[in-house]
């Protein structure tokens, strides 16, 4: 593989498909999406309609962005409708989760973590994971929204302090506080060093 800098093009986002209680979660769902569309990049994304997800992606149609929607087939009428699905850009349908997590993976650029759910959670650490054996270098980012993150962020540093995060260098995500610095994040993130080549990848994951 190569290390070549690569532009960041696009920004894959998980998050809850719920709207959660806090509604600071949403507006950042919303804020974040324009951001995407502000700066002039894509927003890879579930496809789901409802919740933070619809925030995210509701915030980047409105600001004149591009979205792809990824979703299974046995989710489309539980976290979209089929109306609100044609809204979007592009609509991949996959045959099941781990088609989807690989699609996602592939499109984007950079990986950011909103507040969310169990699915949430597990698509942002696959994606640690997978950098923490050095399958990519892509950004990745948790959107620590009013301390969402927080406990999650302990648990991570426990884990390094008890020995158990090998090659710890490889998985470094950045912790944003506020939903409009998340992209200008990013975009210092992969200016500041190159990201390694993804050919090939998919087929090793």
């Amino acid at each position: 593989m190569t290390k070549e800098a690569t532009p960041i093009r696009s920004v894959c986002v998980y998050c809850g498909s719920q709207p959660g209680r806090d509604p600071d979660h949403m507006q950042a769902g919303r804020l974040l999406g324009k951001s995407i569309a502000s700066h002039g990049l894509q927003l890879v994304y579930g496809g789901g309609t409802r919740g933070i997800m619809g925030a995210v992606a509701s915030g980047v149609l409105s600001a004149g962005g591009h979205v792809t929607g990824i979703i299974p087939e046995f989710l489309m009428d539980k976290e979209a409708t089929r109306h609100s699905l044609g809204q979007l850009n592009e609509l991949i349908v996959t045959a099941d989760m781990h088609e989807r997590k690989h699609k996602m993976f592939e499109r984007a650029d950079a990986f950011v973590a909103l507040p969310g759910g169990i699915g949430t959670l597990e698509e942002i650490i696959e994606i640690m994971t997978w950098a923490q054996l050095g399958r990519h270098r892509k950004p990745m980012v948790f959107g620590n929204i009013n301390g969402f993150w927080t406990p999650l962020l302990e648990l991570l540093q426990h884990m390094r302090d008890e020995g158990f995060v090998h090659t710890a260098h490889l998985v470094q995500p950045l912790v944003i506080d506020k939903a409009e610095e998340i992209v200008p994040g990013i975009l210092g993130a992969a200016a500041s060093k190159g990201r390694e080549g993804e050919s090939g990848i998919i087929s090793k994951l």
